[in-house]
């Protein structure tokens, strides 16, 4: 089995918002959100027209890790690995309301 080798660029973070960054300043829509866990951006998923999520992470590579921001869903992706994972003994991961 597979692990992440960036789990050391996780950190303790707020999400930005309720809603993706980039999508509520132009009037965009999502689907899904996903939040960095280096700085805790929060970005649409790439099945959203913005994929921002995504497009953070290409733009900052050293912030390889998402998380979901949704309710009931506590998965992580590393962009880097091109991994999903789930961290036991994780607490729920936070999510929009």
């Amino acid at each position: 089995m597979r692990t992440c080798t960036h789990l050391d660029t996780v950190a303790e973070v707020t999400p930005s918002g309720t809603g993706c960054e980039e999508c509520l300043r132009v009037g965009g829509r999502w689907v899904h959100l996903r939040m960095c866990m280096a700085c805790g951006h929060v970005g649409c998923c790439n099945s959203s027209p913005g994929k921002h999520a995504t497009a953070h992470a290409n733009e900052h590579p050293d912030h390889p890790i998402i998380r979901s921001f949704e309710p009931g869903e506590d998965w992580w992706y590393c962009y880097a690995d091109e991994l999903t994972f789930e961290i036991e003994g994780q607490e729920p991961a936070p999510s929009h309301p």
